[in-house]
């Protein structure tokens, strides 16, 4: 050997193996049964409140002027959501899969909702505020009726026998576009006023992946409290801008997506009221509306499903046993039936950003989401102090998305490590159902706003919504369309089972066959026998 040196030794097995599999996420700091102190907890949950204030005030502010309200009945509409989203969050966080999970306002619903708020039979109505209140009644009772599809498959174990078909490859695509199919609430909302979220964004990144590394001692406060640090600091210069009259001059679509003054809630808002049930009056129902909810109710079950599974990986727990999955579900369900009863206008899912706000602050603590969902009750009830921060430019709440649902999607690619990304049969289910996840319902989005209505166009408007609903979910059609093809795609030999990444999850079929399932999952106070279990 040329310079007489001695051999290099051979290198080792672990060395020529890639990073290993872990069932658990690492690095993250507080999981979920390791609360972080009180004061961290409950600035982080503070956090976690501002961030579901998105969804909650952009549903009731598209909705509320369709169905005849004005700034009244907004500012009720958000305050009833927040105050329906905390009690959510409690019962999913106590009861449900005990994931930490914030269960709010759905945009899923929307396109069902606005189906009832164009029915014909409101059109005589000329009184905007009874217009309002007929169309409400009539969501309520709409999703009251859905909500029990819901209940009867979570609680009687019905979606813990579909789940069990699930493996690491069909999860992955249903979790992916869990987060990457809602860009279009991204980059396209943050454009609207591009010198407040451009700003918004770039100071995320920089605070949550710089500046931990760059200031001594920021690893824990900069990155952990980015959104807050971040949304006060452009929050401010917004102000600045609106006050200076950078806006004094512009169109009216501007002045409403940039201007601090413009949302009309603070005003219109309450100092003190607690929503109650049936404050809109008594539901009334409609076979056919209830029978689109319903197919609406399902698709958010699966969306839902692809969130939990993105929250357990954030909270660093094992992977959801399906009984857990199927218990979840079931209290979803419930999630919907307290939303019409109190009438939100819209239903509840489990909040994608605040999945992705898991995982970039690396803190899955169960407490922080139920001091959370404590401020959003509290916000509900004093109406003035709530719509302060319901009052952030929609600019800034789309900035933080981009990173955010980016963080769930990025979490669904994650479980292709349990995967054999070398089988033919395994790349063909990826990439075919991550494209029809993402083709089809692009084909159904760009039909209706070219035609003025989705390609499912009859006179039972109850019946095209069944049909145009699910197929413009990217989540539930690449969530289907994978675990049909897995499921059904014959095997090319007997490491199939192992290809689709099975035999890491048999372990975790049930919470009873591992102790850390059953440390993140069981119910307090011995009530898991009145569940399904595997």
């Amino acid at each position: 050997m040329a310079g007489g040196g001695a051999a290099a030794p051979p290198p080792k097995q672990d060395e020529l193996q890639p990073h290993p599999v872990k069932d658990q996420l690492p690095g993250v700091s507080y999981c979920i049964t390791s609360p972080p102190p009180w004061p961290e907890a409950i600035l982080l949950g503070f956090q976690h409140y501002l961030v579901m204030l998105g969804t909650t005030v952009m549903i009731p502010s598209l909705l509320a002027p369709q169905m005849g309200g004005g700034k009244v009945e907004k500012a009720l509409m958000i305050q009833t959501l927040q105050f329906v989203a905390g009690l959510n969050t409690l019962t999913q966080t106590l009861f449900g899969t005990r994931l930490p999970a914030v269960v709010g306002g759905s945009y899923t619903f929307v396109p069902a909702t606005l189906s009832i708020v164009l029915a014909g039979r409101y059109s005589d109505v000329l009184d905007p505020q009874e217009k309002f209140r007929k169309i409400m009644k009539a969501i309520q009772g709409a999703m009251i009726v859905a909500s029990t599809l819901q209940i009867v498959i979570g609680f009687s174990g019905l979606w813990r026998n579909v789940t069990r078909f699930m493996s690491p490859l069909s999860t992955a695509p249903l979790v992916a576009l869990t987060g990457f199919g809602l860009y279009e609430l991204g980059f396209p909302l943050l454009a609207k006023c591009i010198e407040i979220g451009l700003p918004q964004l770039i100071l995320l990144v920089i605070f949550s992946q710089y500046l931990p590394y760059v200031m001594k001692g920021g690893r824990n406060v900069f990155d952990r409290f980015a959104v807050l640090f971040t949304v006060v600091i452009v929050w401010i210069y917004a102000h600045l801008l609106t006050v200076g009259g950078a806006y004094k001059n512009t169109g009216q679509t501007t002045q409403l997506s940039c201007r601090t003054d413009r949302a009309g809630i603070i005003g219109a808002a309450p100092w003190i009221r607690v929503p109650y049930p049936f404050q809109w009056g008594a539901p009334s129902f409609d076979a056919g509306e209830s029978f689109a909810m319903m197919a609406t109710t399902f698709v958010t079950l699966v969306e839902s499903t692809g969130a939990f599974i993105a929250v357990a990986r954030y909270a660093s727990a094992t992977p959801t046993p399906h009984s857990v999955l199927s218990r979840g579900v079931g209290w979803q369900g419930v999630a919907i039936l307290f939303s019409g009863i109190f009438g939100t206008g819209t239903g509840s899912s489990v909040s994608v950003e605040n999945a992705g706000l898991l995982g970039l602050t690396r803190v899955g603590s169960r407490r922080v989401i139920q001091i959370s969902a404590g401020f959003m009750i509290f916000f509900s009830i004093l109406g003035k102090f709530g719509a302060v921060f319901a009052s952030i430019p929609a600019p800034i709440v789309a900035a933080l998305y981009c990173l955010l649902f980016a963080y769930v999607g990025v979490g669904g690619l994650g479980y292709l490590q349990f995967c054999n990304m070398n089988s033919f049969r395994t790349k063909f289910i990826l990439a075919f159902s991550i494209f029809m996840g993402l083709s089809v319902p692009q084909y159904f989005n760009e039909y209706l706003s070219i035609k003025g209505y989705a390609p499912v166009h009859t006179h039972a408007r109850w019946f095209n919504d069944m049909i145009n609903v699910p197929f413009s979910s990217k989540a539930f059609v690449a969530g289907v369309v994978a675990l049909v093809m897995d499921v059904t795609v014959p095997p090319k030999d007997s490491t199939t089972r192992k290809d689709r990444g099975m035999h890491w999850w048999d372990k975790f079929r049930s919470y009873k066959t591992d102790t850390r399932s059953e440390e993140f999952y069981s119910l307090p106070l011995n009530l898991n026998k009145f569940f399904p279990s595997v």
